[in-house]
């Protein structure tokens, strides 16, 4: 199987010259986390994220934000190689260029239907490669999203007083209750309530730059009162294949996995899955 058979066509793109603020309005509106740049005529550039807005969130030329050594693969590319590239580069966006124009898009949500097909049986325990940051309940809000940050991960499985999963909570679950002072998000960047549709999930994609920056605040509560309850699990033997479909199902990009006793055990993500393709 090829590249060609499991990418995104035709995926959006930013232009140069451009703005930090054109980027992020197309990150809320499109529910991106990022998009790869080109210049006027389609020739592809480099790509831009939102690890790069955050690393220097007062610039604003476009120019100065592109990662132009960005990793990119072909659409004759195997899918073998393309999860290599994936899991070694840690990366979440490959752009699929062909005769210096970008003609799709690849992230590891994309493999993981691979995966499945491939019926792939290695037990998820095998696959850990991060380890696992849990929080207790009890955790405040800001603290988490400081825990979030420190660790360099996107989700923080939830232990009750026990020491038992009893939730899940990611960045965009905590973003998700500063909406009231979002307004300042959305007036920056001067999103209409009708425009594109553009709905608050997109928003969350960049708000950790407005909490950066000082400029929202969160709420005094704890962890408990935003978590997912009762999250989706599997097991150490439960097989790639499986934990994929799940992923895919679900539309998460991370799964808690727990023992026999329920006890938790480690965080399987996407590309830890998708490296069984390698």
């Amino acid at each position: 199987m090829r590249v060609k058979d499991v990418m995104t066509e035709d995926p959006i793109v930013v232009k140069l010259p451009g703005t930090r603020t054109e980027v992020l309005r197309i990150l809320v509106t499109k529910k991106l986390t990022g998009v790869p740049v080109t210049k006027k005529d389609g020739t592809y550039v480099g790509f831009v994220a939102r690890k790069h807005i955050f690393a220097s969130p007062t610039e604003e030329q476009l120019a100065l934000l592109v990662q132009k050594d960005w990793p990119t693969t072909v659409k004759s590319a195997t899918v073998e190689d393309a999860a290599r590239l994936l899991v070694n580069g840690d990366l979440h966006h490959v752009p699929v260029v062909s005769k210096k124009k970008v003609v799709g898009m690849l992230t590891p949500a994309d493999l993981l239907e691979v995966v499945q097909k491939k019926d792939v049986p290695t037990p998820v325990g095998e696959l850990i490669r991060a380890p696992c940051v849990p929080v207790y309940e009890k955790t405040p809000l800001k603290v988490a999203l400081e825990i979030i940050k420190v660790a360099k991960v996107f989700a923080l499985p939830v232990l009750d007083k026990t020491g038992k999963l009893s939730g899940i909570i990611t960045d965009r679950d905590i973003f998700n209750q500063s909406h009231i002072n979002g307004s300042i998000a959305i007036s920056d960047l001067g999103l209409g309530e009708t425009e594109d549709a553009w709905s608050w999930a997109g928003l969350r994609n960049v708000m950790k730059l407005y909490y950066e920056e000082s400029r929202i605040d969160l709420p005094k509560i704890n962890v408990e009162a935003v978590m997912v309850k009762d999250p989706v699990t599997v097991f150490e033997k439960t097989g790639a294949a499986e934990a994929a479909k799940m992923m895919m199902i679900k539309d998460f990009g991370q799964l808690p996995v727990i023992d026999m006793n329920d006890k938790l055990v480690a965080m399987v993500y996407e590309l830890d899955i998708v490296a069984t393709l390698i």
